[in-house]
């Protein structure tokens, strides 16, 4: 028995625009009231069993830091061994059920999120992300395309057989990796958070799922929905810890992945620990990870000015710029920079700012307090070096309600300097305007000024500088944009990852990353058994 997994449409083609007086903006409107007025205990989830540590921390909205919308209870070493222990149970029967059942679970998820269950998930991604309606809806329906087109993939994957030959038999089994996969996603994609544990589940996995502390309440929402759709119990266990406990999970003999979103640096400790317990496994560990971006807008001579300028400020500040994306950094031909910086400081002004469940806001607050500082010391950093930076506009901050930071555009004059070559991950964009003759000369500074090769676009009219640009930027980005900011991937459609000190770049969103999770086993069956020993050239 087995059924047909047809080819999804994406949801992020039907997302809700809360438009005044609207029924759905009414909805969301009672939703984010609800959520603000409760304080909800989140539990540990092991074994499909609520734990309770007694050492719980509070998780608030970073747009207004006096809303507690949480508290979250953490584990500890016994509790991250119990979790462990819990899901190692569960892999046996998980890992030997029919894959079109393993699937349909995600799929009743994907159909709950994208249904009954969207109004509290986008209110909850609002208020715990600090995320406007719109990018709170692009981020619920990246996850309801995941699990949907994974489902898809997946199907896809178990169809792809060896080639036969006449008196044999050849298949492959896809046989799920042997031991747990632990999941670390980041705080600023919510789809992410969903889809780390969920992708080596589908395929047959067992996970420890970690979410980022910051945003607990909003990943406990998916737990719940996935939970509701049918996932048994122990298959993935909510487990919230600190990272003074990983080493529980990395010196762990079962490990048999690590599936990661966060920093470069946390990666690589991850990665050195994993690599110093070789021999301690009982298998290779797979690791698959995506990490940071300095991410760029290089615009031709012969782009289109306000096109390009209206990219830079949605590429750069749309989610106060938390995005692995979001546009960092832009060269600028010095024939067109009076026009874009015109522009971008008649409309930069223009973009507000403040409590996210306040609809007429386009940007909300940093994260936490860490992020706000990180942000700041760029700043205060470029403030301190005026031979070197400009403020065109922006630079203004203000943690009194939350953690705010205005949208800032920022010129160098040094093309490798600390602004132009370091991941911020804020609202700052850097601007470095280069002479128009020396169009290839920029390209190739472009290329060697930041370690990391996440996104990247090029805007122009000119065909063959846009070639020029796809050629000789062929390794600085995973994902390449031409005439549209580097932000906004969709599931099957733009496949998310990128190089270097970016990632591994096994494409979320495409049935390359499910391949990670997957040891596949190739079986022969011959027909006819020989009668003799002897080889013909014997006789």
């Amino acid at each position: 028995m087995s059924w047909n997994v047809e080819r999804p449409v994406n949801d992020v083609n039907t997302i809700r625009s809360y438009a005044p007086n609207s029924p759905d903006r009414q909805r969301l409107l009672e939703e984010l009231a609800r959520i603000r007025k409760e304080t909800l205990e989140i539990p540990l989830v092991i074994g499909g069993k609520e734990v309770r540590t007694g050492t719980p921390i509070e998780v608030r909205c970073p747009h207004d830091t006096k809303t507690v919308l949480a508290r979250a209870h953490i584990a500890g070493e016994t509790e991250i061994r119990d979790a462990i222990d819990s899901v190692l149970e569960a892999r046996s029967k998980w890992a030997e059920m029919d894959w079109y059942f393993r699937v349909s679970i995600f799929q009743k998820a994907a159909t709950l999120l994208a249904g009954p269950r969207r109004t509290r998930n986008i209110a909850a991604i609002m208020l715990n992300h600090s995320k406007n309606p719109y990018e709170a809806e692009i981020d619920l329906a990246e996850l309801v395309d995941f699990w949907n087109f994974n489902a898809y993939f997946t199907r896809q994957i178990y169809e792809m057989q060896p080639f036969q030959f006449p008196g044999e038999t050849n298949r492959f089994d896809w046989r799920p990796l042997e031991g747990f996969v632990l999941a670390v996603p980041p705080f600023n994609f919510y789809s992410i958070a969903g889809n780390l544990p969920s992708a080596p589940a589908m395929v047959g996995n067992v996970a420890l799922w970690k979410p980022a502390r910051s945003v607990i309440f909003s990943n406990y929402e998916i737990f719940q929905t996935l939970v509701e759709a049918g996932l048994p119990p122990g298959v993935i266990n909510f487990v919230p810890f600190n990272s003074t406990d990983a080493n529980v999970v990395l010196d762990h003999p079962a490990l048999a992945g690590v599936h990661f979103t966060g920093s470069y640096d946390t990666l690589v400790q991850i990665w050195k620990r994993v690599g110093g317990n070789l021999e301690k496994y009982r298998n290779f560990p797979r690791i698959v990870g995506e990490t940071g971006g300095k991410d760029f807008i290089f615009m031709h001579p012969s782009a289109d000015a306000r096109g390009t300028a209206m990219n830079l400020i949605r590429g750069a500040f749309e989610y106060q710029g938390q995005k692995c994306s979001a546009c960092s950094r832009a060269y600028i031909p010095g024939s067109r920079w009076p026009e874009i910086e015109r522009i971008l400081r008649t409309e930069v002004p223009k973009v507000t700012m403040g409590p996210t469940d306040d609809l007429t806001n386009l940007m909300g607050a940093a994260i936490d307090e860490p992020a706000y500082r990180n942000i700041v010391n760029y700043l205060e950093f470029a403030k301190k070096n005026p031979k070197e930076y400009e403020f065109v506009v922006g630079g203004e901050y203000d943690p009194t309600h939350g953690w705010f930071v205005r949208p800032t555009v920022i010129r160098s004059s040094s093309p490798k300097g600390k602004l132009m070559s370091e991941e911020i991950f804020g609202p700052v964009l850097t601007v470095y305007v280069y002479p128009d003759a020396e169009y290839s000369e920029t390209l190739r500074l472009c290329d060697t000024t930041s370690p990391y090769a996440l996104t990247g676009a090029i805007f122009g009219r000119d065909a063959s500088a846009v070639e020029e640009a796809e050629r000789v930027l062929r390794f600085s980005a995973g994902n390449f944009y031409i005439n549209d900011k580097p932000t906004g991937a969709i599931v099957a459609r733009q496949p998310f990852g990128g190089a270097r000190r970016s990632g591994t770049n096994d494409k979320a969103g495409s049935f390359l990353n499910l391949l990670r999770w997957l040891s596949p086993r190739n079986i022969k069956e011959t027909a006819v058994l020989p009668d003799d020993w002897r080889r013909p050239f014997m006789s």
